[in-house]
């Protein structure tokens, strides 16, 4: 998923992971352009997934 994807569809991602993963907050999900690294890092040290797997299962949305 590029940047651009992920920007025009982020908040029906970020719902899809909220009902997933109930533990994230709206904090664990803000997206801010040019800092995707930053979100998955959140995402990986709140999940406990590696940074590939959480890549992998945003692009699978």
């Amino acid at each position: 998923m590029t940047t651009l994807q992920m920007k025009g569809t982020w908040n029906e991602v970020k719902g899809k992971l909220k009902q997933k993963y109930g533990q994230l907050t709206d904090d664990d999900l803000q997206f801010e352009e040019g800092k995707e690294d930053e979100l998955l890092g959140r995402l990986q040290k709140r999940l406990g997934r590696s940074k590939e797997d959480v890549r992998k299962f945003i692009a699978d949305l």
